[in-house]
């Protein structure tokens, strides 16, 4: 496994996270005269421009990332890389993957328009998700979506019903339930038996076998996703031997599969984490892959989106208020847990580094809060910090369920959105004024 550097210690109970060892793992982050670049763009010059809270993305760092699956996965035939629209649907992230070749993964009719409005293409497009409605079915297929990864037995009955009422054929992947152990956070574990994803594993043949008999359904392929943030290969390859026995199985009934859906959930390093790569997933997996193409024609669809989008942005943010007490130190930023929920909703912790260094100035411990009227509304806890009211700070690995998870609890108008690219910064989504917290609202 690819081994980091690593970024941070406990001294004294708090964590002191060495910023330069962090970005220099980071390619898209560098310090220049002290001072931190996005993507040869000066974070200052960001604030200055645009305001904070403020997310900005490197389209560099995003397109590299998807590009490192295609390059992996190369020795394949028909391999389509979805983009996981949940974990950051701005237009602009879309867009840029959508031109580089990508698909996409949704999970709801609005990120289908959203793929759409930017460029994608709804048949290298997967419709996933447990609760998909009559309408949300008929919109996909007026659409031309590529495939449904179905979740229900009963979700085979409705499809195949509006199907029908369209006179067209919906081609259709089960998502299997392999009941692995991701080894990740609960909240994040979609495979384990009492997850409420997917079609049980041994309910799946059952299943295909009732999804033979109905005259509206293509089916084209057999799906699975474990979870998010998994740092080891090994439950990637425990799901795919189970997904094979299936395949196997089903062969032997007549039923032919295009496509095996791995899903996504390849984690990424927020501070000390040691992920393994995407060259080490495609090496543990791709044995398997090629002997089932081999033998069955099956080509590959992954589903990644922390995975490409979490290192690719930061969420800057500045130091309105510094308060010290008998007991905790409180620096209080203006981004809050409405602009970044992670760390309040899941305890993640995020790294947390200065835009302009100064190696010789004095250091203590800070919990890193905002203002909302939450006491779990906190970015970092006991961070080793040398602050000053003023000082602008950068959240790191914020590219992946930051804004996409934004709200405006506390009628908190949500921030913008900034792309850089080669020294070039531009706008991708304005900050919300204060009109468009009621917009839509009548009195």
């Amino acid at each position: 496994m690819t081994s980091f550097k690593p970024a941070s210690r406990l001294i004294d109970g708090a964590l002191h996270i060495n910023s330069t060892a962090l970005i220099d793992a980071l390619p898209h982050l560098t310090y220049q005269d002290d001072v931190l670049h996005i993507d040869g763009v000066s974070a200052q010059e960001l604030r200055a421009q645009y305001g904070t809270p403020l997310y900005v993305y490197s389209q560099n760092a995003l397109l590299d990332n998807y590009h490192a699956y295609v390059s992996a996965f190369s020795a394949l035939k028909d391999v389509q890389v979805c983009y996981a629209v949940k974990a950051n649907s701005n237009l602009a992230v879309l867009s840029a993957l959508a031109k580089a070749g990508s698909g996409f993964d949704i999970v709801s009719v609005g990120e289908l328009a959203r793929v759409i409005k930017a460029g994608g293409d709804a048949t290298k497009t997967v419709y996933s998700g447990v609760g998909k409605t009559a309408q949300d079915i008929k919109t996909a297929l007026d659409a031309g979506i590529g495939c449904f990864n179905v979740e229900a037995v009963s979700e085979l009955d409705l499809i195949n019903d509006v199907a029908a009422a369209l006179n067209k054929k919906a081609r259709i992947a089960l998502r299997i339930n392999p009941d692995v152990d991701a080894k990740t956070h609960p909240y994040i574990s979609t495979g384990m038996k009492d997850n409420k994803f997917g079609i049980a594993h041994d309910e799946a043949i059952a299943a295909y076998q009732h999804a033979s008999t109905l005259a509206h359904l293509e089916i084209v392929g057999i799906d699975c996703h474990i979870g998010s943030q998994l740092t080891e290969v090994q439950p990637f390859v425990d799901a795919l031997n189970k997904l094979i026995e299936l395949i196997d199985t089903l062969a032997n009934l007549g039923i032919t599969l295009k496509h095996v859906d791995l899903g996504g959930g390849l984690g990424v390093r927020y501070i000390d984490e040691n992920p393994a790569s995407v060259r080490e997933f495609a090496d543990a997996l791709l044995p398997k892959l090629q002997d089932l193409q081999a033998r069955y024609g099956l080509g590959l669809h992954l589903e990644p989106g922390r995975n490409i989008a979490a290192n690719a942005g930061v969420l800057l943010t500045s130091v309105d208020v510094l308060k010290p007490t008998a007991h905790k130190n409180f620096a209080i930023v203006d981004a809050s847990m409405s602009e970044l929920l992670r760390p309040a909703l899941y305890e993640s912790v995020m790294a947390i580094v200065p835009a302009k260094l100064d190696n010789n100035a004095p250091t203590k411990a800070w919990d890193v809060v905002g203002s909302v009227c939450e006491s779990s509304d906190f970015l970092g806890k006991e961070r080793l910090l040398s602050v000053a009211v003023g000082d602008l700070l950068a959240v790191t690995g914020a590219g992946a369920y930051g804004f996409s998870m934004a709200s405006n609890y506390n009628s908190r108008q949500r921030p913008a959105e900034v792309m850089t690219a080669n020294g070039t910064h531009r706008q991708i989504r304005a900050r919300e004024t204060l009109e468009d917290l009621w917009r839509g609202e009548s009195v």
